[in-house]
C-alpha cells in the first residue's frame, strides 16, 4: 500500500448493507414494487428519449445524468424483484457502457453536447454511474465491474490535479466517497483513500456552511441569483441552497467520518438535520425546496429528487453510524412523502409535493421559489426531467436496506416491512422472513430459519415513538426500550418465531403558529380533498412532456397510459381541528382495513382516522396555494363536522398541517 499514513485507516462501518438481491419484498411491499415496475420505471427506456436514446448507450439524446440516474434505480428494482425482463434490460446498459469505455478509463460521453451549459469531462454523472455499477456487481458478481471502476478513478485522480471538481460534482462529492470506500473495502488499495481525501478537499465544505447557516427563511430570487456575489463569498449560492444538493449532503460528513475519525464530522450530520428541520422542515419528514430552500410554510414544495436522495443519505448513514434514529426518519419519508408524490399506478409523478396541497395545476402566480408553472402537476416530465430519471431508487433501495449485517456477523433489522432474506451467517445458511402490514399495523412477525445450529446476534430496532414495545420469543415476553437496537444473542436452530409488537398511539405534534399535525407510529395523517383529474392540453405556455417528449416508435400500449394532469379540488379544505392535544386518543378514532392491491390507495386506505373540525372561512389562498395556517387556537362559528383523515401517502390533494380550535 502507498499513500499518506493518516489515510491508511478506514474505520469499519457500524453496519454492512447486504448485497443487492439478498432481500426480497413480500406482501404489500412486493405489490408496491410491482406497481413501480409496471409503471413509468419499467417502461421509460422504451419511449423516453433521454433514456431510450441516451448517449451513454450510443444514442443522440442526453449524455449527462439522466441515463445513470435511471440505471441507479433500475438495477436494484430489477434484482430485488428478480424480474428477468428488467434484469436483461439493465444488463444491456451495463454491457454497452463497459464496451464503450474509453482507453483512458472515462466511461460514457466525454462531453454532453445536448445542453450548452454542460462542460467536458464532468465527473458528476459518472459518480451516479458508479453507484449503479457497484449495485450490479453485488447482484451478479460480474468481474468486469471493479476493474472498470478503478480505470475511471485513476483517470479522475490525475484529472483533478488540473481540473478540480466543479458545479454539481463539487457539491455532491459525498456520492463519490461512498463508492471509494466501497471499493477500498474490496481491494485494500490505499490510493482510493487518497483520492477520497482529494475529493473532500475540493468539494464544498458543508460542515463549515452549516456552522454558520445563512438561509433562515424562504429564499428570494435575488438571493439565489444575485447580480453580484456577496463580498467574500467563495461558493455558488444557487448550489448551496439547492434542495437536492442539501438532501445529498446530509450524508457527507457522516460518511467522511469513517476516514477522518473526527467526532465533529459525525456531529455535523445531526446539526444539518436539525438546522434544515428548524428553518425549512416539513411534517412529512422532508424540508422544503421548490428548487431552493423555502421555509416552514406547508404550502411550499419539495422536489421528488430530494425525497429519494434524502432516503439514500439516511440509508448510507445508518450503515456508517448505526444510529437507529436515522431509521425513524427513513421510515417517515418512505411511508409518507414517497408514495404521495406519485399517481397510485406510478404512471405519473410530480416535480414537487406540498404538505398542504389544495390543487395541482399550471399556475403563473405560484408560491415556489423558482420552479415553473407546472411543478406540482402529475405527468411524465413536469417542470424538469431530472425527477423522471431519478425517482426510481426510492422503493428498491429501501428494500435493500431493510436488514444489514452487524460487525459480529449477525443481522440487524433497520426498518420494518414484509420481506424475506436468505444469506450465510458463520458458514450456515439462514433465512429470515418478516410478515406484517406495518406501518398500517403494529404487529411484526419475524421467522428465523437456520440450516444447522448457529449462534449469532439478531438486532431489532425499536423506534423512538414506541415507548411500550414488546417482544415475544418461545412464549416469553419482554418490554423493549425505545430508539435502540434490541440485541438477541442465542443459538438459532431450525425455525424460531418472534413477535414484535410496536403499539401505535395517536400523537399531536405542534407546528409553526400553534398549528398541529396528527401522527400514528411512522404515519402522518391528512384530510383528503376531493380530486378531479383533468388532462392538460398541450399549449405554447408550457412544456408538456407526454406527447412531445416521446420516441416516434413509442408503443401504443404505453402511449395510452401517459398523460399530464391537473388535479383540482371538489370539496372544502380549510378546516381547523378540535383536538385534546394532551390526550389525543380522546378525540381521534382509528379504523383499520386490509391493505389492498394498491397499498397507498386513495380509494381504499388501510387506516382511517375520524376527528371533529370546523370550517375556517378566513383561511384562504395565496398564489394559488393554501395560505399558511392561521395562528392557533382560533374560534369558528361554522358547524361542527366529523372529518375523515387517511395516511398522507394515500392522498393527492390534502391538508396535513391544521390550525386548532379553542377548547
Amino acid at each position: 500500500m502507498s499513500g499518506h499514513p493518516s489515510l491508511l485507516r478506514l474505520a469499519p462501518a457500524a453496519l454492512q448493507p447486504l448485497p443487492v438481491g439478498t432481500i426480497r419484498p413480500r406482501g404489500w411491499l412486493a405489490r408496491q414494487l410491482r406497481i413501480q415496475a409496471d409503471g413509468l420505471s419499467g417502461h421509460l427506456d422504451q419511449f423516453w428519449p433521454d433514456v431510450a436514446d441516451s448517449a451513454w448507450i450510443g444514442g443522440s439524446a442526453e449524455g449527462w445524468e439522466r441515463g445513470p440516474y435511471w440505471l441507479d434505480g433500475m438495477v436494484p428494482l430489477a434484482f430485488t424483484l428478480d424480474d428477468a425482463v428488467l434484469i436483461a434490460r439493465v444488463r444491456r446498459w451495463i454491457d454497452v457502457i463497459l464496451e464503450r469505455q474509453h482507453d483512458d478509463g472515462w466511461p460514457g460521453p466525454v462531453h454532453d453536447t445536448s445542453d450548452a451549459r454542460r462542460k467536458p469531462l464532468d465527473p458528476w454523472p459518472v459518480f451516479v454511474l458508479l453507484k449503479a455499477l457497484a449495485q450490479f456487481q453485488e447482484a451478479t458478481g460480474d468481474q468486469r465491474i471493479v476493474p472498470a471502476m478503478l480505470r475511471f478513478l485513476r483517470r479522475l485522480d490525475t484529472l483533478l490535479e488540473t481540473h478540480p471538481l466543479f458545479d454539481w460534482g463539487r457539491y455532491r462529492w459525498a456520492d463519490l466517497v461512498v463508492t471509494l470506500h466501497w471499493l477500498y473495502e474490496r481491494t485494500g488499495d490505499a490510493w482510493l483513500l487518497d483520492l477520497a481525501a482529494k475529493v473532500r478537499r475540493q468539494g464544498f465544505d458543508w460542515r463549515a456552511h452549516f456552522a454558520a447557516f445563512p438561509y433562515l427563511s424562504k429564499l428570494q430570487t435575488d438571493e439565489i441569483y444575485p447580480a453580484e456575489p456577496p463580498p467574500g463569498c467563495t461558493f455558488r449560492l444557487d448550489m448551496a441552497s439547492h434542495v437536492v444538493n442539501n438532501a445529498m449532503a446530509i450524508k457527507a460528513f457522516g460518511i467522511w467520518s469513517r476516514q477522518s475519525g473526527d467526532q465533529a464530522d459525525r456531529d455535523t450530520v445531526w446539526r444539518m438535520i436539525a438546522t434544515l428541520d428548524g428553518y425549512h422542515g416539513q411534517a412529512n419528514g422532508l424540508f422544503s425546496g421548490d428548487e431552493h430552500l423555502a421555509g416552514l410554510n406547508p404550502s411550499q414544495g419539495t422536489e421528488l429528487c430530494a425525497v429519494v436522495e434524502y432516503q439514500y443519505s439516511l440509508e448510507t448513514l445508518i450503515a456508517a453510524l448505526g444510529d437507529p434514529r436515522l431509521a425513524d426518519r427513513l421510515e417517515r419519508i418512505t411511508f409518507n412523502a414517497l408514495p404521495a408524490t406519485f399517481a397510485p399506478d406510478m404512471w405519473s409523478h410530480q416535480y414537487v409535493q406540498q404538505v398542504n396541497q389544495i390543487r395541482c395545476a399550471v399556475l403563473e402566480d405560484t408560491v415556489y421559489t423558482n420552479n415553473r408553472a407546472d411543478a406540482n402537476t402529475f405527468g411524465l416530465e413536469p417542470n424538469y426531467g431530472c425527477c423522471t430519471a431519478n425517482m426510481h431508487q426510492g422503493w428498491p433501495k429501501f428494500v435493500t436496506h431493510l436488514w444489514m449485517r452487524t460487525p459480529e456477523d449477525g443481522l440487524a433489522a433497520i426498518a420494518y416491512a414484509p420481506c424475506e432474506l436468505a444469506t450465510v451467517v458463520r458458514q450456515t445458511a439462514v433465512r429470515v422472513t418478516v410478515e406484517t402490514s406495518y406501518p398500517f399495523e403494529e404487529v411484526i412477525h419475524v421467522t428465523v430459519w437456520s440450516e444447522a445450529p448457529v449462534q449469532f446476534p439478531l438486532l431489532l430496532r425499536t423506534p423512538e415513538w414506541s415507548t411500550d414495545a414488546m417482544l415475544t420469543i418461545d412464549g416469553s415476553t419482554e418490554r423493549l426500550a425505545p430508539h435502540a437496537f434490541h440485541r438477541i444473542e442465542r443459538y438459532w436452530e431450525g425455525t424460531t418465531r418472534l413477535e414484535l409488537r410496536l403499539p401505535m398511539h395517536a400523537t399531536v405534534i405542534r407546528r409553526a403558529h400553534g398549528g398541529a399535525v396528527i401522527e400514528r407510529g411512522p404515519l402522518l395523517f391528512a384530510l383528503p380533498i376531493g380530486a378531479e383529474w383533468r388532462r392538460i392540453v398541450p399549449g405554447a405556455d408550457i412544456r408538456i412532456a407526454a406527447g412531445e417528449r416521446l420516441r416516434p416508435s413509442c408503443p401504443p400500449t404505453i402511449a395510452e397510459r401517459l398523460g399530464d394532469w391537473e388535479v383540482l379540488p371538489t370539496t372544502p379544505w380549510n378546516y381547523a381541528l378540535e383536538l385534546d392535544v394532551a390526550h389525543p386518543e380522546r378525540s381521534i378514532q382509528f379504523t383499520r382495513h386490509p391493505v389492498g392491491a394498491t397499498p397507498f390507495s386513495p380509494d381504499d386506505p388501510p387506516l382511517v382516522a375520524h376527528v371533529y373540525g370546523r370550517r375556517v372561512p378566513s383561511w384562504g389562498e395565496e398564489h394559488g396555494a393554501a395560505a399558511p395556517p392561521p395562528s392557533s387556537p382560533l374560534h369558528s362559528s361554522e358547524p361542527r363536522e366529523v372529518l375523515r383523515l387517511v395516511p398522507y401517502g394515500c392522498t393527492t390533494l390534502r391538508i396535513a398541517e391544521f390550525p386548532l380550535l379553542k377548547r
